[in-house]
């Protein structure tokens, strides 16, 4: 029982589009494999006569078929903000940038690792920006625009943000997404140093993307 349970979990995660808030794409396949195997394993253990319960079940097996119960009855649905400001921000492996892309079909993303190649915001002032992500808050710090980048799922997830300069009255929520079009502008800040913000002249609220984690 607790194998099939399993079964159902990974297949119906890859059918309905769950593993989507939780795994890159590439990796998709191998979990609906793993569900069809569990199926299998669980159809081998079933006896010619029919299913028959033990007097005594072991405690391990109904601890884990409750489980798949749980998961299948209250699907995942991660805060994003909540993770990114438990994550460190660093990007340990910088792919290669392609400076000839135009600025309006630069993605956030793009932005982050242009940024943080070449920081000096006098190069960018006045780009064009158009961009998307979700509302990223974190203690002492103005909400953020922000992704989340990842190798393989949640658990490596990496977040990556712009500073916002936001327009007047708008009070940004936390994991909401946002599509944003705007200007890059340098912000002073203590001390004489300077950096790139993103000034926005039209905010959309937009539904999370179906696969909103970036590579």
């Amino acid at each position: 029982m607790a194998l099939a349970l399993w079964g159902v979990v990974l297949l119906q995660s890859s059918l309905s589009g769950r593993l989507d808030l939780l795994l890159r794409g590439m990796f998709h396949p191998l979990v609906a494999l793993s569900g069809v195997l569990l199926l299998l394993l669980a159809a081998l253990q079933l006896p010619r006569g029919g299913w028959r319960l033990r007097e005594r079940l072991p405690w391990p097996w109904l601890l884990s078929s409750g489980m798949a119960l749980a998961v299948l009855l209250l699907p995942p649905n991660p805060s994003f903000s909540q993770l990114a400001a438990n994550r460190p921000a660093q990007l340990e492996v910088e792919p290669a940038l392609d400076f000839l892309l135009p600025p309006a079909q630069r993605s956030l993303t793009d932005w982050v690792r242009l940024l943080r190649s070449q920081p000096d915001p006098e190069l960018y002032a006045g780009d064009p920006v158009r961009i998307s992500g979700f509302v990223l808050t974190e203690p002492g710090q103005p909400p953020q625009l922000a992704r989340l980048l990842v190798r393989c799922c949640l658990a490596d997830a990496t977040p990556v943000g712009l500073p916002v300069q936001w327009p007047a009255g708008f009070r940004p929520r936390a994991d909401q997404w946002l599509a944003l079009q705007g200007r890059m502008g340098v912000e002073r800040l203590a001390g004489g140093q300077t950096r790139s913000v993103v000034i926005a002249e039209r905010l959309q609220p937009i539904p999370r993307p179906q696969r909103p984690l970036e590579p």
